[in-house]
């Protein structure tokens, strides 16, 4: 069993504070305006005994998709999980669990990108071999979806591939159904725009 951190859970940011919070550090990330946070050594020294992000971030592992420096945040601020297509199965969503339940995390965001390449090998009719097949695999829903939209098909699967992943988050028993049941946890989707570095929250 993993024990609790030492830290009052009631201490943690409620999922629309956290959720501020990102908007700003956007914000900063967009306009040029980064401070930085929490990266000079005193801080470091601080968690070592430790941690208490305020937010959970699904993201891509595109290269271009950094979570910490698109949302101005330092070290211990975000718990952080990657892999291609920003995709949610037992491993990750345990990953999540284990925020939620021992750090007291209130926020989860799933986070698409423009131009993903995970997502835009879904798209495809033959399947890419190997281990991207699974991958694929469980974008191919949005895919087909997608399909039934007006617009551009691979920006249109991003997104609703986000909103897939998040829901089937929200819907993981038993951690963090039941706190979205209570309104203390939020599952939500975004998109990222490569070309301006805004996330758009798909609220």
């Amino acid at each position: 069993m993993v024990k609790n951190q030492k830290y009052n859970m009631s201490d943690n940011l409620t999922a629309d504070e956290a959720l501020r919070k990102l908007k700003e550090g956007n914000e900063r990330f967009v306009h040029n305006q980064l401070t930085h946070p929490h990266e000079d050594m005193n801080w470091r020294f601080s968690l070592v005994d430790g941690q208490k992000p305020y937010a959970v971030i699904v993201a891509c592992s595109d290269s271009r998709v950094t979570p910490e420096i698109v949302f101005d945040q330092g070290l211990g601020d975000l718990f952080v999980i990657r892999v291609a297509g920003n995709i949610a199965k037992d491993k990750v969503i345990g990953s999540i669990e284990y925020a939620v339940a021992h750090l007291g995390v209130n926020l989860i965001v799933v986070m698409g990108h423009e131009s993903c390449g995970a997502v835009a090998a879904s798209l495809e009719i033959d399947l890419p071999g190997g281990h991207i097949d699974a991958l694929v695999q469980q974008i191919r829903p949005a895919v087909l979806a997608a399909q039934e939209m007006d617009g551009d098909l691979l920006t249109n699967a991003v997104r609703i591939n986000a909103k897939m992943v998040a829901r089937n988050i929200q819907d993981a028993d038993p951690y963090i159904r039941v706190g979205h049941r209570e309104g203390r946890v939020r599952v939500v989707p975004s998109y990222y725009r490569l070309s301006d570095g805004y996330v758009d929250f798909i609220e």
